[in-house]
């Protein structure tokens, strides 16, 4: 088959494929808390939020193709080991220190809260996780085909419920957007920026962006100019679907107060806001399809980071790295989804700036001409900055780390790694070229 023949039904297969593979059932939480926190200020935020949410994961699958490569290849343009220390960081993000345990903590949140009659407990949320990561850490072992099959039936009806909720609370809303609080106060969209590091998308672009190229592959799509064009493509369809989701969860959230007043979480929130909507058939449903995609969710994370291990080191049995990833990921879900995005905050903040740079500089790589030096001083720039602002988020050094970083230009808006990152990749330059 050549570029020719891949026709344009074919193109936006992948694009849905690809919004399939970033609505993730645990991303729908986010927005929802963005519209409480936001209020009258949704819209910047929800702007700033698609940034890092949308636009930055499109951009992502873009560099993926342009470098012909994974994340492996675009980290080595700093350094092997930066390749192999990046790498690890992102596995362990989108993995068990994150990603899988949040898909275990969503689905309590929704599919089994509601229906508890003494609300919440320790005893409640470790029994369903167990059973949750005993299902999926036995599906893991053999994922096949059934995790593609649940999703493309789940996909669409997810989809059907959301677009149901989203119309029929843009008709009816539940209520007016409140003042805004807390970081949206002043800095809204720069806040939302920071809060689409939540969804982990960029990260596990990078990871499972080959999934994609992978698959323009088989279909013919042989050059890097037409799997760069084909990329664009396909991200187009992909970020539309995903910024109409955002959009409509951000509004339902902002409209939510003064109904089911202010919740801890989104998931709360986005139980609360189904159950005015639609009663109670259409919060069982929603319910029930967002924790079936959960455990698809959670069975694909551990299998990608099962076979990780197991292609780094081999002598691993593959079941004994599935069965700790799945232990893990119980005890870690087991701290509650409030307390385990808080937990995940230092780490997202670290990763995010540097994943940021290394995914436009590839993009730009060919105006850069490849040049080591530009990669290894950008991400140098932003690391300094990202990781103190990491660790301004932690109990211990928050109290130490905040004032200098508000001091730093572009502080107060959270991106004051920006200028660092220029800067080191301009020295960088420099230094190479002489």
């Amino acid at each position: 088959m050549n570029n020719k023949t891949f026709t344009m039904n074919e193109t936006i297969a992948i694009g849905f494929m690809m919004f399939a593979l970033f609505l993730g059932a645990g991303n729908l939480i986010f927005p929802p808390a963005l519209g409480q926190e936001a209020g009258t200020s949704v819209l910047p935020a929800t702007i700033g939020f698609l940034v890092t949410g949308v636009g930055l994961p499109i951009l992502a699958i873009i560099a993926i193709a342009k470098s012909g490569g994974d994340l492996q290849k675009v980290s080595e343009r700093v350094s092997p080991l930066f390749a192999i220390i990046f790498s690890l960081a992102v596995y362990l993000a989108i993995g068990p220190l994150f990603g899988i345990p949040r898909t275990g903590s969503v689905a309590y949140e929704i599919g089994a809260l509601p229906y508890l009659p003494d609300g919440a407990s320790a005893l409640s949320l470790f029994i369903f996780t167990l059973i949750f990561f005993s299902v999926s850490y036995w599906l893991s072992l053999n994922p096949s085909k059934l995790v593609g099959r649940i999703g493309k039936v789940l996909t669409p009806i997810l989809v059907i419920l959301l677009g149901v909720l989203a119309v029929t609370g843009i008709v009816s809303p539940l209520g007016s957007p409140e003042a805004p609080t807390g970081g949206y106060e002043q800095f809204a969209f720069f806040k939302g920026f920071q809060e689409g590091y939540f969804t982990m998308d960029a990260i596990a672009a990078l990871v499972f962006g080959i999934v994609v190229i992978t698959r323009m592959k088989e279909r013919g799509i042989t050059s890097t100019e037409e799997m760069t064009k084909k990329s664009i493509q396909v991200g187009l369809i992909a970020g539309i679907g995903l910024i109409l989701v955002y959009l409509s969860l951000a509004f339902l959230g902002s409209t939510s107060v003064s109904t089911i007043g202010y919740q801890e979480n989104g998931g709360a929130i986005l139980t609360g806001i189904a159950d005015e909507l639609l009663g109670i058939a259409g919060l069982l449903m929603l319910s029930f399809v967002i924790t079936i995609a959960c455990i698809t969710t959670s069975v694909g994370l551990i299998s990608a980071f099962g076979e990780y291990v197991k292609r780094v080191m081999p002598r691993i049995p593959y079941p004994l790295t599935t069965g700790i990833i799945a232990l893990f990921s119980l005890l870690m879900a087991n701290m509650g989804l409030t307390q385990l995005i808080q937990f995940s905050l230092p780490m997202l903040v670290m990763i995010y700036p540097v994943a940021i740079v290394l995914i436009v500089l590839t993009i730009f790589k060919d105006f850069l001409k490849e040049n080591s030096g530009v990669f290894k001083g950008a991400v140098i720039g932003a690391a300094i900055i990202s990781i103190p602002d990491g660790l301004s988020h932690t109990e211990t050094l928050g109290p130490v780390l905040s004032d200098f970083l508000l001091a730093l230009p572009l502080g107060e808006m959270g991106v004051s790694w920006v200028i660092p990152a220029i800067i080191g990749g301009v020295i960088g330059y420099i230094i190479t070229r002489k």
